[in-house]
Formats: structure tokens, sequence, C-alpha cells
């Protein structure tokens, strides 16, 4: 055991080891939550960086505390598994923290465990801590339901959660060092950020797949990310009998991003009953491979009950579908969702006469179209909007590929340019 403490924790010997790690847009508002009692969780899909964050952190407590009281515990170590359902052995880990690292226990200690899910009643031992202890809980992990079942009642109004997404364009953007912050930086750059653009479209933001430039291994590595989410997680948490039929399920719905979900249609295509295929795809919502949005209604039950359309929470993963001919309208409505998405925006769709791709904050309507060039296809786009003017009032957007243009009803904007314009940096 104390071995693996010492391997979590090279900052006890070592200050400076998480220097040199890649800052995230996240960080500043983690750091505001470290001066609060409540526990810090930090959840999102598997390999988004959410260990990055923690230690992230750490490299800022080290600033103003001291390295003993800081403990780092990875849980998905091999050498835990045979005492994952046993959460006592969690307090084991701590007394062994004490006694190796002997941190000022007059102090805060800074504890922080990673892919705590894998422990059952985990939060049995953090409530308890929690109340009789000066510690400060920071938290990670791979599913939603994280924050839902026991956790939401022995936890309830202790805890902060911030979910962890992959690489946004802007931290693309900076990850690459191409200088965007300002419009002159914008114009200047303008021909790199057309290629990372392009690049981002296809390969979306996860650091293991943006680091790499061998587009094979890219593609090997998101399977990778995709099948552990599934195997790993999805398949032993929910006591998955057919491991191959689930995986085909995902491979078969990524390949239908942005389109409207037919769970009866699904079940014929790939012989898994209807109901069984909706829990798998809320399994794979549930481990943030997916997110479901509802049809906009003014009664909160009817949108509930709507069709619901599906989209990758990566667009990366898009290379993983079953079609050899990917679809750039397609691939860049995924993009403008993840964008709304990593914004933590609620969205949903407009579906009548015409369909609006998103509605979002109940504020603004987004449409998407690759290119607009051809007079039928821009006159159908606007016509969306038109058709619904006279029943609401909210901001209409046209989102492009590469267009800018004035419009007196419809704001027409590349997505460059709604990217800079729009989001919060």
């Amino acid at each position: 055991m104390e071995s693996i403490i010492l391997e979590d924790n090279p900052h006890w010997i070592n200050p400076e080891v998480y220097s040199s790690f890649e800052r995230r847009d996240i960080l500043e508002k983690a750091l505001s939550f470290l001066d609060t009692k409540e526990v810090l969780a930090l959840i999102g899909a598997r390999r988004v960086g959410k260990s990055t964050i923690a230690k992230l952190l750490i490299n800022e407590l080290l600033k103003d505390v001291n390295a003993k009281n800081i403990f780092f515990i990875n849980l998905e170590k091999p050498d835990f598994i045979p005492y994952k359902n046993d959460a006592s052995y969690l307090s084991k880990l701590y007394d062994a923290y004490l006694k190796l690292a002997n941190p000022d226990t007059s102090k805060k200690i800074y504890f922080f465990i990673d892919e705590i899910q894998i422990f059952q009643n985990w939060e049995v031992f953090v409530k308890a801590k929690y109340e009789n202890s000066n510690i400060k809980f920071i938290i990670t992990g791979s599913n939603s339901s994280l924050l839902t079942s026991n956790y939401s009642t022995v936890l309830t109004g202790r805890v902060f959660k911030l979910q962890v997404h992959s690489f946004s364009f802007l931290e693309f953007l900076s990850y690459k060092k191409i200088p965007h912050a300002t419009t002159l930086e914008q114009i200047t750059n303008k021909i790199a950020i057309s290629r990372a653009k392009d690049e981002y479209l296809i390969w979306g933001g996860y650091y293991s797949v943006i680091s790499n430039s061998n587009e094979y291994i890219k593609k090997e590595y998101l399977k990778n990310v995709a099948e552990d989410i599934i195997l790993k997680d999805i398949v032993p948490r929910y006591n998955i009998k057919n491991s191959t039929a689930i995986k085909d399920l995902y491979f078969y719905v990524i390949s239908n991003a942005t389109t409207m979900l037919n769970y009866s249609s699904l079940a014929k295509k790939i012989a898994i009953d209807a109901k069984m295929i909706k829990e798998y795809i809320g399994y794979f919502e549930d481990n943030f491979l997916i997110t479901t949005i509802s049809a906009y209604h003014n009664k909160l039950t009817q949108q509930i009950k709507s069709t619901k359309k599906i989209y990758s929470n990566d667009n990366g993963f898009l290379n993983l579908g079953i079609n050899r001919n990917k679809n750039s309208g397609n691939i860049l409505e995924n993009m403008v969702f993840t964008i709304f998405h990593q914004q933590g925006k609620e969205v949903a769709y407009v579906k009548g006469n015409y369909e609006i791709d998103f509605c979002v904050d109940n504020e603004a309507l987004y449409q998407v179209s690759y290119d607009i060039s051809e007079p039928k296809t821009k006159s159908r786009e606007l016509n969306a909007f038109k058709h619904l003017n006279s029943k609401n009032s909210k901001k209409n957007t046209l989102i492009t590929y590469d267009t800018d243009e004035d419009n007196e009803s419809v704001t027409i904007i590349s997505l460059e340019k709604f990217i800079f314009e729009n989001i919060e940096k």
C-alpha cells in the first residue's frame, strides 16, 4: 500500500512535477471551489482530463499548502480491485496516508480521490470524514450516476459538481499555440485557424488525439476509449451479458449522430429488443459518450416524451461510425452542439413543418448548414426561421462552414466567427 501511495503523490518529493501540464479553461472555476467545505466532484468521460484537472489543482495548492497535506489516490489501479466492494478499505488507505506522510492535521487536508465510483458505497466514507474531519474532498468520476442514487441522499447539499469535457476549440487553438484572443490575432492567423477548424471538426478534442499526427493511431485511440467505457464501465456495472451487441449498437448509433432516435427501427436492424436499446442508449449517455436532446415544447411533460435527437459528445467519435462517407453537414452540426454542451447550455430542437436544429436556453434559435452557396439550400434554411417568425421573438442565427453575410432577420455567420463572438472564453 505504501508504494502505491508514494507512486500517486510525487509532489511530496518534487513540487514542480505537475507544472508542465496543459492548462485547461475550467481550472479557474474549479479553483474557486477549493475554499468551500463542500465536496468538489469533477465528472466526465474517461480520458477527458479529470485527473489532469485534479493535478493542476494540486499544482496551484502547492503555492500555499504543505505538500504532505495534499493526498491523491487513483482507485482504478489493479491493486484495489479485490477491495472495491469494501468501502472500509478507503479508511485504511487514509490511515496509511496519515502514517506515511505525517501531515499537519491542525490544518486542512486536501483529499483527491480519482475514479471514486470504482468503490461501492464510497459515499458513506466521504460523508463520515466530511462531517468529522477538516478534509476538503475533490473526487472524480466517469458517470453521471455518481450524483444520483445513494449519493444524492447521503451527500445532499454537500457537493459542487463540474463537468469536464475534452478540449474545446479555443483550448485546441491554445494547445496549437495559435494566437486568437483579439480580432487582430484572429485576422492575422486566419489561415492557421481555418486549418485548425478542419482538424477539430474531424478529430475532436481528446488530448491523446490532438497530440498525435498519425490518423490511424488517432482512430485507434478513440476506438479504445469508446470500448473501455462500454466494456469496463457499462457492461460490468449493469451486468450486461451480450457485450458484443451493446458495442455494435454504439457504433451504429454514432453513425447516425444528429438524427432522430427510433427505437423500434433500431431494434429491427440490430436484433435487440427496443426497450433494451432505450436502456443501452441511456447507459451511453450516463457515461458521457453521447447526449440526447428533446423537441422544444412549452409543456415540460411533452418535451420529455418527444422523440430524441442524438449527438456525440466529441466529434472524434464520429470516425467510428459504420458509414463510409462522412456527411460534412452532420459533422458541423455535431460540433455546434458540442460547443453549446461544453458551455452547459440547455439545448432542444424545434419540430414542426420546418425543423430548427437548436433552441438554446429558450432564448435563441440556431440552424446549421455547411454550405449555402446554392440558392435552394439557402432559401430552405432561411424559410425555417420565417415559418416561426410569427410565433416567437427569439434571436435567429444560421451557422455555416465559412459564410458570413448580412441578412435582415437572420444572422448568417461562419463557424469561426460564431465561436469568437458568442462563446465565453
